[in-house]
């Protein structure tokens, strides 16, 4: 049963169809891991009925007999994020107000992953509305690190990623608005991959003036990752800024010789960091220049402060609308945590022209890092600014002396992509001397996913960080 769960998930399917295995022993392996290890970690909720799962893996079973298959995640268990909707599973969003919400729909990702082949056990957690990236919540309490039960498991995918690195779960997906698939992979030793904005299509409420959130997949391989992705993808004619179907299968590792590689460091000196992270993520350049790349470190040559001050208005702006008439409602403000209610106050009283000058830094930023591009095939960050912190803590009050002044500052380094609808790999970068991850985000021009996918299994390749897995 242990062997079962440490597969990979490409490993996993290609034993499903071969019938090495059972879709029932897979299901029954999974579920066994997950009562074992989730009471400590708390990934993994509303798990549904155990034998009603046994029973849809048997029917998987029976399916392969007769010769069908639905796809490559045919029979394998999935947990969804709790802030995407399940059909009949209960979706929280980590938040009281909405706790007995049970839709009766798949949001477009989550229906082409069921559509794959997935069992879907149930929800991963989140934190409240998915603000923070610290997964703690009033319905389900805090998810904690595999690496270190006192630590943060991040967020706000951090459910989705404790459970990937404890083992109980093959894949998972994720959503990332500011680095909710790129600071729990680097605090759980996994990878999230941020694609594309469009790549995956998806149910929002107002369909042309977010473009800052996306779905998008997690694994302990590149190559599952992939595989994932090229479920996920596609256009939906539901979704108006959604993307062609590009395949993604069969990501092979990138030739790096001659390419070019960025290296923005802590943006000249801009970002803080907690000792020792920044020495790993530039220790990751390493494996880089072995494989033939040229690495140097570039200054951003743009105001970062303005690309904050414009990424907090347009923030407040789509935060304060998508929770307006919560807010309105005193009994349901009530429910809801400080940062929320900080967000959508800042969003109430902006003006048209204050998002529209907002809509211009992030315009005005797309344009400068084309130029970057032009320099560079890729530029790298660091993935978090901070090593896995004390589970009890909202989120780091300061970073090397310096003051948090707001409760997301401390992941700052994401937003350049998010800002910018880049697609980005977040992939592990070492371990500090008290044996806690980090990460470094490749970044790659825009639309440019594949062969992003294709620089993380080069690295991947030349590394063996995603060898090694939580003693729980």
């Amino acid at each position: 049963m242990d062997t079962i769960t440490t597969l990979s998930a490409t490993e996993l399917s290609a034993s499903i169809h071969s019938r090495r295995l059972s879709c029932s022993q897979v299901m029954e392996a999974f579920l066994t891991r997950i009562a074992e290890v989730n009471p400590r970690i708390n990934a993994v909720v509303s798990l549904r009925d155990a034998d009603e799962l046994m029973r849809e893996a048997a029917a998987a079973d029976r399916e392969l007999d007769d010769g069908r298959s639905r796809g490559f995640l045919h029979g394998m268990p999935f947990a969804i994020k709790d802030l995407s909707e399940a059909k009949g599973i209960r979706c929280t969003y980590g938040s009281a107000v909405t706790s007995d919400f049970v839709p009766d729909f798949d949001d477009i990702h989550v229906a082409r992953i069921r559509a794959g082949g997935a069992i879907i056990i149930g929800k991963t957690n989140v934190p409240e509305k998915g603000l923070g990236s610290h997964t703690y919540n009033p319905i389900f309490g805090v998810t904690r690190n595999p690496y270190d039960l006192t630590k943060s498991a991040g967020g706000s995918s951090g459910g989705a990623a404790a459970a990937l690195a404890a083992r109980m779960l093959p894949l998972a997906d994720g959503s990332d608005m500011m680095g909710s698939l790129r600071n729990p992979a680097a605090f759980n030793n996994v990878i999230g991959f941020r694609p594309t904005y469009g790549r995956i299509a998806s149910l929002e409420t107002e369909l042309y003036l977010g473009q800052l959130s996306t779905n998008g997949p997690m694994g302990r391989t590149v190559a599952d990752v992939a595989a994932l992705l090229d479920i996920q993808a596609g256009y939906d004619f539901r979704d108006p800024m959604s993307l062609p179907k590009v395949d993604f299968s069969r990501i092979k590792p990138l030739d790096s010789n001659g390419l070019r590689i960025g290296w923005l460091a802590d943006y000249d000196g801009y970002l803080s960091f907690e000792p020792g992270v920044l020495a790993l993520c530039e220790a990751a350049l390493e494996p880089f220049r072995t494989l033939g790349a040229t690495v140097e470190a570039v200054d951003p040559g743009f105001d970062m402060d303005r690309l904050w001050h414009g990424w907090r208005t347009m923030r407040h702006f789509l935060v304060s609308n998508g929770n307006a008439s919560d807010y309105a409602d005193p009994a349901k403000r009530a429910l809801m945590k400080p940062e929320l209610i900080w967000e959508i106050e800042n969003g109430q009283d902006l003006t048209a022209r204050e998002v529209h000058a907002a809509s211009m830094i992030r315009s005005d930023w797309y344009r400068h890092i084309l130029t970057l591009f032009e320099r560079y095939d890729f530029l790298i960050l660091p993935s978090a600014q901070v090593f896995p912190f004390d589970a009890a803590l909202h989120w780091p009050a300061e970073i090397a002396g310096r003051t948090m002044d707001t409760y997301h500052r401390w992941m700052e380094v994401v937003i350049g992509p998010s800002m910018a609808g880049l697609p980005v790999a977040a992939i592990p970068a070492g371990f500090s001397q008290n044996g806690l991850p980090t990460g470094i985000q490749i970044i790659g021009p825009p639309r440019a996913d594949r062969r992003v996918l294709e620089m993380a299994a080069a690295y991947e390749q030349a590394t063996d960080w995603l060898a090694r897995a939580p003693a729980i």
